[in-house]
């Protein structure tokens, strides 16, 4: 269930933030993967949309997004090579890379496209996932123009921004400063025109100084989750999604049992969060146990707990992955649904 009112002021708050320090703001799609909140997210300011995959760029682009980046160093295949091509021709198309052979299989994918596709290359600023170091990232754009591509620019994910203190946040800010400031430095000595300079995320958001940085990928702040509430980077209040969920069983008076489990709040449980989810009318229970289709609650001894039958607000831990196991959203005003939402790329995970 989504609250819209909170909805669009979270939307809100992140464009006039980024429109006022002159960051461009190109929101990461993944976590709400509607054609709805999209929308929202363009009228209220923002460039275009960041995707992970190519068919989540084909799923909005059905929808008329038509400005796209797909911030992941794609392997282009037989079968995705020709999906890139379709749509290098139907959309403003930007692709990560992050190695030689990458950018060079990409740029023979889209060759004779009717528009340029735009390349930017990924940089490790800390969080040890994807992405070159600074030093190699001129090899990396040096092949992608080689491969006919558009050389545009850098980005990264400063996932180690993620901690319960706001030093490791700022601490991954300015790691991403650094790293994109270098990385784009040894792309220009190649004398290539670098304009786009990419940082995520929601953890980092408030830590972004002008200057390096110009364009923000933030994607979890439409709704925030429990783990963005655990971390501080949001307060309850700022909380846009829940799954609601049924008591089905109450063994004992400190502890009942929902009917939601992974299959809907999905599994992820970080270091950030003491249980499977957050409950904003128990906050001091916790999710103890998560199977499939049951999620056992713990109490606080004293404390009355709901009654059999009763519905219960659930907040996940991460939102990207309960939104994708799910067909809709509802949309839910003073109590009432007042309008269904599908989750447009649901599922779009190739």
């Amino acid at each position: 269930m989504v609250d819209p009112d909170v909805l669009d002021g979270n939307i809100a708050r992140m464009a006039e933030a980024s429109r006022s320090q002159g960051f461009a703001l190109r929101p990461h799609a993944k976590s709400h993967k509607c054609a709805q909140i999209a929308d929202r997210q363009r009228r209220a300011g923002a460039r275009g949309l960041s995707v992970a995959t190519i068919s989540e760029a084909e799923a909005l682009a059905r929808v008329g997004v038509d400005d796209l980046f797909i911030a992941y160093p794609v392997w282009p295949d037989a079968a995705k090579a020709r999906r890139l091509r379709r749509l290098a021709d139907e959309v403003a198309l930007r692709v990560g890379v992050e190695s030689v052979e990458g950018a060079q299989r990409l740029g023979d994918a889209v060759r004779g496209s009717a528009r340029p596709v735009e390349a930017l290359v990924e940089v490790d600023s800390g969080s040890r996932r994807t992405g070159v170091l600074p030093h190699a990232a001129g090899e990396v754009g040096k092949s992608a123009a080689d491969a006919g591509l558009d050389v545009v620019g850098v980005f990264t994910f400063p996932g180690h921004g993620y901690g319960h203190d706001a030093q490791a946040r700022e601490c991954a800010a300015r790691d991403e400063e650094r790293t994109l400031g270098e990385a784009a430095q040894t792309l220009r000595d190649i004398g290539l025109d670098i304009r786009v300079l990419s940082g995520g995320s929601t953890p980092t958001v408030g830590q972004w100084q002008p200057g390096t940085v110009n364009e923000l990928r933030p994607g979890v702040y439409v709704f925030n989750d429990a783990t963005q509430l655990a971390i501080g980077t949001c307060g309850a209040q700022d909380l846009a999604l829940v799954t609601a969920a049924t008591v089905i069983s109450v063994p004992a008076p400190d502890r009942f049992v929902l009917d939601v489990g992974s299959k809907v709040l999905g599994s992820d449980r970080s270091s950030w969060v003491s249980g499977h989810g957050y409950l904003p009318q128990f906050p001091q229970g916790t999710i103890t146990g998560l199977w499939e289709h049951h999620a056992v609650v713990l109490l606080p001894e004293g404390t009355r707990g709901p009654h059999l039958g009763s519905v219960v607000a659930v907040v996940p831990n991460h939102i990207c992955t309960p939104v994708n196991l799910a067909d809709e959203l509802l949309v839910v005003q003073e109590g009432e649904v007042v309008d269904r939402w599908p989750v447009t790329a649901r599922g779009a995970n190739t």
